[in-house]
Order: structure tokens, then sequence, then C-alpha cells
């Protein structure tokens, strides 16, 4: 075996080893040689080659996100490092371990004017769950240091930082270990199977003839099918999910938005609920959220191991527990109430789903039109990811085949790192993955498809309109030139010579018939990862979604 000759090196190798850590993501770099040598020369590690440091981390938290366990990323000194800033601000925001390393210089070469030097001790404090900063020599204080980084990424779900000055020489190796590595051990608490003040909660529970479960950014899988039912069973309960909930059941409202952006002022009151449950990560409909705020339950309550945000504010009690053992502790004691407050809510979307069918079946060739065609002809027992900005919020409007895993880039929203984190999750999980995303978000990460690992079941549909829909969505669009410029960013580029340099398989669909064509030899494409490419006309797609809304009445 052959390991770097620095100690301190071989300690942040053993010890990651000996917590399982094995995917490691490097971007190449001089003063992380130590750390490349050792993971790269090891083979219990699975090392990949990014260059890119932001697409690296991305690409990471992908891994991280399907395999469910911490992910590390090295690299060099200098603003190498400030590149990760993005993924580890997702990361924090969605929960997902992963573990950064960074070379950096000595302390005494630090705001001397040294070349590549910059003030990395805590540089992510503020959307980290631990920082280690160590000491140039190995130490059992440096091996406690690294041993709770790991601990806390996996407890905490969330990103580290461990930050290795290293002095030159950097190459060296020897065929032999210098250290005997500290390994600690701490369990991992999830929190309680027990509700404290059960008494209370079923006093609240069984009284309330309105009750709103909201479901967001969630594991599939992770309530039992005995809950679902339950939830469907009872009167007085309405479930509303996203498209990232993964939690299914024909008696749910998977279209928050087509549900209630034609209510009025009746309809709110009507709909507004005694309890709010919310359990899963980030919401994507702005609407539900502006109706909680001003249509504020009686009792919020957030079911999550780790964190509750308050984001309707109306927050009142945090369960400390996941979603599946609170309605374990408290369903088998609950009973059912009187209520119409699901009846009512499924007859108005019934009607509603009839209005979406009848007015998708009419509409041009737009934006509307191609997440339809797509999301109906997504391979079964598949993984979509789905970019931000429009394509999520278009995806959140279709229905969708149960046996489909749906994840995006909730945490901070941002359009930097979906392609990115879809390779990742496309190696993570190994499943045939489907990425949808739009022109601008495609064209800001396109570092992503450098990348010598994306595999060849990984397929991206990209919905090309000419510039950032999301803009002509929102509320205040005015056709003026700044509008184009700055804000929409107006461009005819197209992915043709990407995929040509990236040797990915290339489609197109300009309409209907070339859309149902073509993404049928996307699918059937065994040979390479592809892109399939839709243009869709620039200036029709914000007026027929914005007609949708009118038409559901």
């Amino acid at each position: 075996m052959i390991y770097p000759k620095i100690a301190l090196a071989q300690s942040i190798i053993e010890i990651c080893l000996a917590k399982g850590i094995t995917n490691i993501i490097i971007s190449p770099g001089s003063r992380n040689a130590p750390l490349t040598i050792g993971f790269a020369q090891n083979p219990n590690f699975k090392c990949y080659s990014i260059a890119d440091e932001r697409c690296a981390a991305f690409f990471a938290l992908g891994i991280a996100q399907q395999t469910k366990s911490p992910t590390a990323i090295v690299c060099t000194s200098g603003s190498a490092l400030l590149n990760y800033y993005p993924a580890v601000a997702e990361a924090f925001y969605s929960q997902i371990p992963l573990i950064v390393i960074s070379a950096d210089r000595p302390q005494s070469k630090i705001d001397i004017g040294d070349g590549q030097t910059i003030r990395q001790e805590n540089v992510f404090q503020n959307h980290s769950v631990f920082n280690a900063n160590l000491n140039e020599d190995a130490s059992v204080e440096n091996d406690l240091k690294i041993n709770k980084a790991i601990e806390t990424a996996i407890i905490q779900k969330g990103p580290v930082h461990i930050n290795a000055p290293f002095e030159e020489p950097l190459y060296e190796t020897v065929d032999t270990l210098s250290v005997q590595s500290k390994i600690t051990h701490s369990e991992e608490i999830i929190g309680t199977k027990i509700i404290e003040n059960l008494e209370d909660v079923l006093s609240i529970w069984n009284s309330a003839k309105s009750k709103l479960i909201l479901v967001g950014v969630n594991e599939s899988n992770s309530i039992d099918q005995e809950i679902v039912d339950n939830f469907a069973n009872d009167a007085s309960i309405v479930v509303l999910t996203e498209t990232t909930s993964n939690l299914h059941h024909p008696s749910f409202i998977n279209s928050i938005d087509t549900l209630i952006t034609p209510f009025d002022d009746t309809d709110f009151n009507a709909f507004q609920p005694e309890i709010l449950i919310t359990f899963g990560g980030m919401i994507v409909s702005k609407r539900i959220k502006a109706f909680l705020r001003k249509y504020k339950p009686k009792n919020h309550w957030h079911i999550d191991t780790l964190r509750a945000y308050d984001t309707f504010g109306a927050l009142t009690q945090h369960f400390v527990m996941t979603p599946n053992d609170f309605f374990k502790a408290l369903l088998p004691q609950s009973v059912n109430v009187e209520s119409d407050y699901f009846s009512k809510i499924d007859t108005i979307y019934d009607l509603r789903k009839i209005r979406r069918q009848e007015y998708l079946d009419k509409i041009s060739f737009s934006d509307f039109k191609v997440f339809e065609k797509v999301i109906e002809t997504l391979p079964i027992d598949s993984q979509l990811q789905i970019s931000n900005s429009s394509a999520i919020r278009y995806a959140q409007l279709i229905d969708l085949d149960p046996s489909i895993e749906v994840f995006c880039n909730r945490g901070t929203s941002g359009i930097d790192g979906s392609t990115s984190t879809a390779i990742g999750a496309a190696v993570g999980s190994g499943k045939k993955t489907v990425f949808i995303t739009g022109d601008i978000g495609f064209l800001y990460d396109s570092n992503a498809l450098w990348n010598s690992y994306i595999p060849k079941n990984f397929k991206i549909i990209l919905i090309n309109n000419g510039g950032g829909g999301i803009f002509r969505i929102l509320p205040g669009h005015e056709e003026k030139p700044v509008f184009n410029t700055y804000f929409e960013t107006s461009h005819q580029l197209t992915a043709e010579h990407l995929a040509k340099m990236y040797k990915m398989n290339y489609y197109t669909a300009k309409d209907v018939e070339s859309l149902e064509k073509n993404i049928k030899s996307l699918y059937n494409d065994d040979n390479a990862a592809a892109i399939l490419e839709v243009f869709t006309p620039t200036f029709e797609n914000d007026v027929v979604l914005k007609n949708y809304f009118k038409q559901l009445i």
C-alpha cells in the first residue's frame, strides 16, 4: 500500500475509512496532493476526479442524496474551497451529509502575500454543522476533531468542514503508516418514538374537524401504508402533497396550485384548517405559503428529528421524531370525527382535474404541453431529477406515476448545481435517471457534463424557451429591453455542440409529433447518455400558463 508521507493526511484518510466514508470526489491541485495520493492509492475508496469544484460538490451531494451516507469532497487551497459554497448551503438546508476536506497553507503563510492563500478556517460557519480546524502535525487532538466532524455530519445530516494545513514537500510517499489514528464512536440519535404530551395532543386532534397535512421534500417509502390509508379514510383530513413528497394515494391533492389558485376569500376561509401538520423539506408552492400565512391554523405541528421552521408564522409545537413514529403513536388512539372537510375539497379537486385535462387537450405546443407529454412518458421505476425555477413549478401541475422517485435541490432552490446533482444521483443510485431542466439552469451548470462518470442510463430533457421563463410568470413582468436583457436573459444558444463535445447523443423536438417520436428514441438509447432538447415558443408560454388557472373555474 502507498501512503502519503505527511502524517496528518494519513490520519484523515484512515479515520474516513474507519467511519465508512468511501465515496471521495477530488478536484485537482497541488496543496491537496497528500490527500489525493492517499485516497486514490487505496482500493477501499471509490474516487472520482471532477475538475470544477462547484460541480464536484454538487456531484457529491447527489451521491449522498441517494446513498444516505456522507460523501467527501477534497480540494486544494485558496479560492477552490469557495466554489464549494453553493453545494454546502444546499446540503445544510436539505439535510444531506457532506464532508468538505480542504488542504491549506500553514498558518504562518496566511495573509503575508503568499499565492493561493485565503482565510479558510470556518469559511462555511454560517451553513455547516461542524468545523474542524486542524493543526499541521498529526495528534490525538486532530483525530478527535476529525472524528467529531464526521459523526456530526451523520447525526445532524449536514455539511462539515475539515481544514488541513500541509507544508511542502507534498508528493512524498511511504509504504507503511506512521500514525495509529484514534477512532471514536457515537450513537446516532434520531429523536423519540413517544409523544410526550400525548393526552393534550389527542385532545386537540380528536376535536378538530379540519386537519390539513402538507408534505414537502420527503423520502419515498418513509410512511407506512397503514398510515397513508388512515389519512385517506378520515373525513376530517386533507393531504396536500408536492411532486417532491414521494407520497401517493388517489385521495391526496397532488397539485396544490391547481386546487387553490382560483379560490376567493370565502373558499379560503372554508379551507382554513384547525390543525396544520407539516413534515418533509421545503415547500415549492408560493400560493399555499401565502394562504397559510394569511389564514393561520390554530395549531401548526411540524414533525422532524432535527429542525422546525416557522414557515407560516403559526408554529405551536415541534415533534422531534420521524413522521412515521409520530403517526404510529397518535393514530391508534385517535377517533374519527364527523366532518365534511375532505369531501368538499375532494369535490372541488375532481372538477379541477376535469378542467385541467380539457385545457391540456386544447392548448398549443408550449412549456405546459411539453411537461404533460414528458411526465406521462417517464419510464416506470425510474428516478426523476428536476431543476429549479420553471421546471419544478410545471412539474407540480402534472400527475406522476407513483413508482417514480422525484428529487430537486429545494434547500436553497438555486439553479447553480442541478445538473451536477442529477448526475451524482444517477451514479449513486444506479437507477435510470431522467433530468428535466430549463435552458438557463442547464447552461449555468454546463461544466457538469465535464465528467467521466456519467452513466449511459442518464437522460436529459432540456426545455429551451430562449431565456428565463420563470420571470415571465412572476408579477411585474413588462416586455421591455431591460427585462429581456437583465431578467429573462434572452439567448439563442443550444446544447448541440456541448453534447457533441462531451460525447452525448443529441435529439431535438419542436412540436408534439417530434417530441413523441424523439422521447422514445431518448429512452431507447442504450449506447450513451443523451440529451433531448425541446424548443418552445418564448412569448406564448406565460400566456398559456396564466390562462390555465383562469380555465379551472
